[in-house]
């Protein structure tokens, strides 16, 4: 295996209030490639992320609790619920907020960010949200895996990616679909796994590229998403809220 390791997530501030836990970029992992940015956000109400720019990468935000409210220069207004998908390609540039919806005391969810090939940089920005009863989900031994992106879900990338949110019972075996070629995270929002002789808990990731899937055993009731892509093999050049 080419890349095996845990990583903790670091508790910052960002936009107006807001708490993220961010898996990376920081000192430990700057990138992954084609991953930019992994966040899992709690945004409470009166908080959020005003007005703000964004180019040269694409972004889904997939909510686990509460409702998001996007609103962005191309005339989008809208609002995700718990288990919807927020995402945008950012191409040339767009200018977007991202705030808790009306009825929302939290809006607690995961963001990532992939990044765009170089012939695309200069692409038109484009959105697209799903609502949860739109994706599908499918039963596993132990529980749950349900399908965020890739494997037949609407929601597309200009890049290959595989997407699931996974719940496992205590003790449960998983086995993931096939990340052939692809690199790979495994994130941990509630309970704790092993993964081979590695244990990951709430609020850390693993790693992994050059296998054909992965397998883990939960040790509590278990929540984690499991993200996989295609390295583009070029230089991400990441500048705040840009990716040139």
């Amino acid at each position: 295996m080419g890349c095996e390791r845990v990583y903790s997530a670091r508790e910052i501030a960002e936009g107006e209030g807001a708490r993220v836990k961010r898996l990376f970029p920081g000192k430990e992992i700057r990138d992954f490639d084609p991953f930019v940015l992994l966040d899992e956000f709690f945004v409470d109400a009166g908080t959020g992320f005003p007005d703000h720019p964004h180019r040269g990468f694409e972004a889904l935000t997939y909510m686990l609790e509460g409702s998001f409210r996007h609103k962005d220069n191309m005339g989008n207004d809208t609002e995700v619920a718990t288990g919807g998908v927020q995402k945008f390609s950012a191409g040339r540039g767009l200018v977007h907020s991202e705030m808790p919806g009306e009825k929302a005391s939290v809006a607690h969810g995961i963001q990532l960010w992939v990044n765009l090939p170089r012939r695309l940089k200069n692409s038109a920005p484009s959105y697209m949200q799903v609502q949860s009863e739109r994706l599908q989900v499918r039963e596993i031994d132990g529980g749950y895996e349900r399908v965020i992106a890739g494997d037949g879900s609407e929601v597309r990338f200009n890049t290959e990616i595989k997407y699931f949110d996974v719940k496992l019972k205590a003790s449960s075996e998983y086995r993931s679909p096939s990340v052939s070629a692809l690199n790979g995270i495994i994130y941990v929002y509630e309970g704790s796994v092993m993964i081979g002789s590695r244990e990951c808990v709430r609020g850390e990731g693993f790693l992994f590229d050059q296998v054909s899937h992965v397998t883990l055993r939960s040790l509590s009731d278990t929540k984690f998403i499991l993200v996989a892509g295609m390295p583009h093999g070029e230089p991400i050049i990441h500048k705040g809220s840009y990716v040139d």
